[in-house]
């Protein structure tokens, strides 16, 4: 069989390299392996173990003028004209290095290979594949990192997948994503993880008084956390000294960090080396400090010399590898203190030292060894060589691609799963939730490496309830005194217990949640290694400061996941000496002590009553929001044929276009998006009081028009002046909100096309002293004059200015973010009274104005501050143009991450996107965002 590799860059020194080199030379006495580069930058490889396989390229950029290494006729004029373009093969955003040049070696090497299969390890490489590569050769795609996390460089994965023949990740939870991301546009995927090298590797004694560390010193790989960690014990343990080789773009921080610290004495800086196995032979400690990673092949490095290896429990690799106190150490990622210790633990013992390193070479031999690893490679390429030249294998791969786009995927977008953060399960806890999942398999599944319930009923501020109350109702079932804490957090909720009491609590919460599909986080453990366990066997996890109770959700989707975040913490708070109650973490509103933990009063969540303190039972903490809020939208329905009449005839009537961009269209486009705007509330911001939707008579056919927390307002119930309607400017409805019968002094307006994206509480919006938040926007406001070719953004914006330059000598330089607007009804009456020719000519105009002001998006914003009545606030907020494709791929990794506050997706009225493909991706996302309804559709 002819095994072809494909790679970046063969000569260059990196994991991806030498997982490649190692697998080539595994598999080369049994097949004709080679390796093809795309671009030679050395005279020759930096790893010795790339000298070894056969190697051919296709672009050398060793000499002044990037040429083919094939015989060509390209004068060096044209080479250089070739490389200065960027690739059409792949885009800048997946892999900038490549360019047009690269494009024609690789179209003329790889649509011509003879090779049974030809793998690639990066998603850029795959992109170029699944279009190049001769229909008779198996496609296989390695991935070598953490894809869930990738971001723009990932973007390919989704997708090009389904265009594969098979997909092979380097960990079952990397697996486990593709499989939820891709469903049934999948092609085979499989686990098989890096091998150890073969050959005699230098074997440590352990004696020596070095820690060590080798990566490329990027920020992902944390070398500035070790650094930190071993400045906390260094002087515990007089000479040694952390060594540190690799090299990349963060190195001058980190010798910055080490002559900050003092350790210039104490931490060796030594660059890229080509005998790391003679280096690894030299350290007695390795450490493995990335704040995430995929596998991480060094950790086998330092095994195979017989290190023992301290890691962060990072996603997603090191808990693969390493043997919680079996062959090393795991810290729960980012706790640098927690690290220090489990690092100075190993410093000082020698014999647990020794014990580690002979398990460590031991198991990795028997779990990692050559001839396992490639015999899985074996199996794999037999199954896909078997039924390469059946029919169905290309009618399969067509389905694939084909369902990918049906189901709402786009070129640039696809539905993708949520990144789970939770290390994986050892065996022993898999076999046991095995038998939990059996009893239900019609509700459980697996998901984010965990058992879930699968369910489309629950929303987050829900989901927090439910592990609020499986937690007390062990607390309470079995005796165990607790009051409940409040925070500022959004989501997720605490409870208190003495310290003393820990085991206590560990042991009610194992009785409770026997055979229960629901997890213990684990708080900082002295013992155990950090992560989630089954809640029935917290009972023997050791000591620990609290435990994180939660049950996992999912949706049928598969693309909502609820895990540790709507988590109930349940902490052990000790005693200090002024006898005193200390948080094991975080503060609370009262501070991070109390005087004693005794219950003198009840919270409310939902129908229960849990038992607290009264530092927490009042609101009337200077912090405390205690006034209502409420929420306008505004809403048209572009479909209703009755409101189009309406509209035409007025535009008809003004003398204006009634079709087109020039008629707005865009700005009508009604997309469903209210439901799902509706449903980000609901889940995300349960205290709102009132939803108040205002519209022209129009009423969507879906809502519950009954339920007592909604209404519908019409626009004839807002206008003084009900001549001036129908009306189809924003502008103008926006100036009459304030007029709106029963609404609160504080409320946000929100558009139906933004959308609350995480759980937000109100002092997101609001300080308690009622003053409201604005957002500003990187955008600025032209200095000039109102021109024709202003957009009404710009144009309202301009004539806010000339008020408030004319009122207050101040200028308007920006505006303000598309996200929910903070207002106050006293302020929008102020600016009425104080401009009522203004606001009334805004409301007058039927279509937007060159007269108009944008009165809820930014004047009342700049008027408030300028009056003390609002002040500049912070949120996380993203925007994305549907009518964009290379906005899509935002699209991806909201879903895949959802680390937005708040996001917009607006369409501008120049568009490379079909209106029907529009449509569909917007609907794909929303849904798979939002999948659980609100309580406000029928």
């Amino acid at each position: 069989m002819k095994i072809t590799f494909l790679l970046t860059w063969g000569d260059a020194m990196g994991g991806t390299e030498k997982a490649a080199y190692t697998q080539a030379a595994h598999l080369a006495p049994l097949h004709e392996v080679e390796v093809l580069s795309i671009f030679k930058t050395e005279s020759e490889p930096f790893l010795t173990e790339g000298k070894a396989v056969t190697m051919r390229y296709l672009v050398d950029r060793t000499g002044s003028v990037p040429r083919p290494v094939r015989a060509s006729t390209l004068t060096d004029d044209e080479c250089l004209a070739l490389a200065s373009q960027p690739s059409e093969l792949i885009p800048p955003s997946a892999e900038p290095t490549f360019d047009r040049l690269s494009d024609f070696e690789m179209a003329a090497a790889i649509s011509v290979l003879d090779c049974d299969i030809l793998i690639t390890t990066t998603p850029a490489l795959m992109m170029a594949m699944v279009e190049l590569a001769p229909p008779r050769v198996v496609t296989l795609h390695q991935e070598h990192r953490i894809s869930q996390l990738r971001g723009p460089t990932g973007e390919p994965m989704l997708i090009h997948a389904p265009r594969l023949d098979a997909l092979v990740s380097l960990t079952e939870l990397t697996t486990n994503w593709f499989a939820e991301s891709l469903g049934q546009s999948a092609p085979l995927l499989a686990t098989i993880p890096n091998a150890m090298p073969e050959g005699y590797k230098p074997r440590s004694d352990l004696e020596t008084k070095v820690v060590m560390v080798a990566a490329r010193m990027m920020y992902e790989k944390g070398m500035d956390l070790a650094i930190q960690a071993f400045a906390e014990i260094c002087e515990e343990h007089p000479g040694w000294v952390l060594r540190i080789f690799g090299g990349g773009p963060q190195l001058n921080q980190l010798r910055r960090l080490v002559e900050g610290l003092g350790l210039h004495d104490r931490v060796e800086i030594l660059g890229r080396s080509r005998q790391m196995s003679e280096e690894w032979a030299k350290a007695s400690i390795a450490l493995m400090p990335s704040r995430w990673e995929a596998f991480g092949l060094v950790m086998l490095e330092a095994f195979a010399a017989g290190v023992p290896v301290v890691a962060f429990d990072s996603l997603t690799g090191p808990a693969t590898i390493v043997r919680h106190e079996v062959d090393g150490l795991l810290v729960q990622s980012d706790d640098v203190s927690s690290y220090a210790a489990a690092m100075s633990r190993l410093m000082g013992d020698d014999d647990l030292r020794h014990a580690y390193g002979k398990n460590a070479l031991e198991g990795a031999r028997e779990r990692f060894n050559a001839e396992k690893i490639s015999a899985m490679w074996e199996d794999l390429f037999a199954r896909l060589v078997e039924r390469r030249d059946k029919p169905e294998r290309f009618s399969e791969r067509a389905d694939r691609a084909a369902r990918r786009i049906a189901t709402g995927g786009s070129r640039t977008f696809a539905v993708a799963a949520p990144v789970s953060r939770l290390s994986p399960s050892n065996d022993e806890q898999k076999a046991r939730e095995v038998i939990i999942q059996a009893q239900d398999r019609n509700r459980l599944i697996r998901s984010g490496g965990r058992v879930a319930e699968v369910r489309n009923d629950v929303p987050a501020w829900k989901m927090a309830a439910i592990n609020l109350e499986l937690a007390a109702d062990a607390l309470e079932q079995h005796g165990v005194p607790y009051i409940m804490l409040r925070d500022t957090a959004a989501i997720g909720f605490r409870l208190a217990v003495r310290a003393e009491d820990g085991q206590r609590v560990l042991d009610a919460l194992a009785d409770s949640l026997a055979g229960k599909p629901v997890y213990g986080e684990l708080m900082s453990p002295r013992v155990s290694a950090p992560g989630a366990v089954l809640g029935e066997r917290l009972r023997n996890v050791g000591e620990v400061k609290g435990v994180r109770v939660f049950k996992p959700i999912v949706s049928e989707s598969r693309t909502l996941r609820y895990g540790p975040a709507y988590g109930c913490r349940v902490e052990f708070w000790s005693e200090d000496e002024d006898g005193w109650r200390v948080s094991p973490g975080s503060a609370t509103v009262a501070g991070p002590r109390l005087p004693d933990l005794e219950a003198t009063g009840t919270l409310t969540v939902g129908d229960r009553q849990y038992p607290s303190t009264t530092a927490f039972t009042g609101r009337d903490l200077m912090w405390d929001i205690d006034f209502p809020i409420d929420v306008v939208y505004t809403w048209v329905d572009d479909t209703d044929a009755a409101w189009r009449a309406r509209r035409d005839a007025a535009r008809s009537a003004a003398g204006l276009p009634d079709t087109g961009a020039e008629a707005g269209d865009v700005r009508f486009r009604n997309r469903d998006e209210l439901r799902y705007s509706l449903r980000s509330l609901a889940t995300h911001a349960p205290w709102v009081r009132k939803i108040f939707l205002v519209t022209d008579d129009q009423t969507p056919s879906w809502l519950n028009t009954e339920h007592p927390d909604i209404q519908v307002v019409s626009h004839r119930e807002i206008f003084a002046d009900t001549s001036l309607l129908p009306t189809f400017n924003s502008h103008a409805i926006e100036s009459q909100l304030h007029r709106i019968e029963g609404l609160s002094e504080h409320f946000l307006y929100v558009n139906d096309d933004v959308f609350f994206g995480r759980p937000l509480t109100p002092g997101s919006f609001f300080h308690s002293n009622g003053t409201s938040k604005f957002y500003r926007s990187p955008t600025s406001i032209p200095i000039s004059e109102i021109t024709d070719d202003d957009e009404g953004y710009f144009v309202a914006a301009k004539n806010n200015r000339k008020l408030l330059k004319e009122a207050f000598g101040r200028t308007a330089t920006h505006g303000f973010l598309h996200a929910p607007h903070p207002l106050r009804r006293s302020v929008l009456e102020q600016i009425a009274e104080r401009w009522p020719e203004e606001t009334g000519a805004t409301a007058a105009n039927r279509f937007r104005s060159r007269n108009d002001l944008s009165v809820t998006s930014s004047l009342h914003h700049h008027f408030g501050y300028l009056t003390g009545q609002t002040v500049p606030g912070a949120i996380s907020c993203g925007y994305a143009n549907i009518a964009d494709y290379t906005h899509h791929k935002m699209l991806t990794r909201l879903l895949t991450s959802r680390h937005q506050d708040v996001f917009c997706i607006g369409e501008s009225a120049e568009s490379e996107v079909p209106v029907d493909e529009q449509d569909r991706v917007l609907r794909a996302f929303l849904s798979a965002y939002f999948p659980v309804p609100s309580p406000y559709e029928r």
